[in-house]
């Protein structure tokens, strides 16, 4: 079984659609993907993207979000919405004999959304809520913190939950402005799936999103990190640790034909948790933290390389200066034969596990469309992974000494 690409015709808008027919079980789900709709496409107005879903899920104008939640759970229709960086997702999954009810409650939801001011206020305070329990999270704090210096000045820079002065700000003409402008057939995607027939998806589809205006197509946006390395230190007078978060720039642009090589060495620097050079160094071989980890992120937004620990107070200063020299020695020596077997190992030894789930497979299909690679590019990855020699990621890694300029940002008493 593969997901496939197709597209739809909807108001002369070609939509693409991906697909994959599984009669396993009797059930079906859609997630219809709005593109250049996330939290960089809000403005100046911080966390209009997520408190705009959360008004979503408030149900319809004509039941109510209590009435609309009860005619879903009577039917055990999972419908919901949520806005990430770039995209804003609405997901629908139920039974195969309930599907068509689900989509007439989302059809429902879209042409009439609860959108009221008793609405807003009860999503605006569960927003200031939220923002008020990660002040007490020292994790998200300096995660957060790391993003305001790495991509200083952009929306990047702002968690996309927003602010207190901007999440009070906001006004129901603000979320019914973001719906009319983003919520539309420009920049619609469907990632279908389950026990139905490709034509019969096709046809639902097209009927729900008829409902929906042209509009028009959002404008891509890219941020490149800051590129020589800066500190940010939050004094904390409750934390009894020290929360280390760093970051660096990292030249790749989203779809690289070089990214498989990026997964092999960011697998063993410090993604792949225990026997990573980070964990061996920081936790094994010094005591310094129970944990440390390094991840690359690549999308459309922003290329960044990042990682985190968390240490005692008294061994701030040891652990900084030993991440510098782990990632230091990494670029400079590349890896060892031996490492480079292990990450192969594991990198193709678990990919059965990534792809065993209907969803996990419309998901892969979804990302390769979307980061604008050839459907199937994940299984040809794999045989180049497999192929990789050590000179080839010793090679790559030493043309990315980008991420020896690390900026920090530290909670700490």
């Amino acid at each position: 079984m593969a997901s496939t690409l197709d597209f739809i015709e909807v108001h002369g808008v070609k939509i693409p659609f991906i697909f994959e027919e599984d009669k396993r079980l009797p059930i079906v789900s859609m997630q219809v993907v709005f593109t250049h709709s996330g939290s960089i496409d809000e403005g100046k107005t911080f966390g209009l993207a997520r408190l705009s879903a959360k008004m979503l899920n408030e149900g319809s104008l004509k039941k109510g979000a209590v009435g609309f939640a009860d005619a879903l759970d009577a039917r055990a229709i999972q419908l919901s919405a949520h806005a990430g960086n770039e995209t804003f997702v609405i997901e629908l999954g139920s039974l195969k004999e309930e599907f068509d009810t689900g989509l007439s409650l989302l059809n429902e939801q879209l042409r009439e959304p609860n959108f009221t001011l008793k609405a807003l206020e009860k999503v605006k305070t569960m927003a200031l809520s939220e923002i008020a329990r990660k002040e007490a999270d020292f994790d998200t704090v300096a995660s957060d913190e790391l993003k305001a210096v790495l991509f200083e000045g952009t929306p990047m820079s702002v968690p996309n939950i927003g602010t207190v002065q901007s999440i009070k700000a906001i006004k129901l003409s603000d979320i019914e402005k973001f719906k009319h402008d983003h919520l539309v057939l420009s920049n619609a995607l469907i990632v279908m799936g389950g026990d139905i027939s490709l034509i019969e998806a096709k046809a639902k589809a097209q009927m729900l999103l008829s409902i929906l205006e042209t509009g028009k197509v959002g404008k891509e946006r890219h941020y490149n990190p800051r590129q020589t390395p800066k500190e940010s230190i939050l004094k904390r007078p409750q934390t009894e640790q020290a929360y280390l978060y760093f970051g660096a720039p990292f030249s790749m642009a989203e779809g690289d034909p070089e990214f498989y090589k990026a997964r092999v060495a960011m697998f063993i620097l410090g993604s792949s948790g225990f026997g990573s050079r980070l964990m061996e160094e920081i936790r094994v071989k010094r005591g310094l933290a129970y944990s440390a980890y390094s991840r690359l992120s690549v999308a459309k937004t922003a290329t960044y390389f990042s990682g985190y620990l968390q240490t005692k107070l008294e061994s701030q200063d040891e652990a900084k200066k030993t991440v510098i020299e782990v990632i230091d020695t990494f670029v400079r020596d590349g890896v060892t034969q031996s490492e480079l077997d292990q990450a192969r190992k594991f990198l193709l030894g678990s990919e059965p596990l990534r792809v065993e789930t209907l969803s996990q497979r419309l998901g892969r299909t979804f990302s390769e469309y979307y980061s604008g690679k050839p459907l199937g590019s994940s299984v040809q990855e794999l045989e180049m992974i497999r192929n990789l020699t050590l000179d080839e990621v010793n090679d790559f890694i030493k043309r990315h000494a980008e991420i020896t300029n690390l900026s920090y940002a530290i909670v700490t008493k």
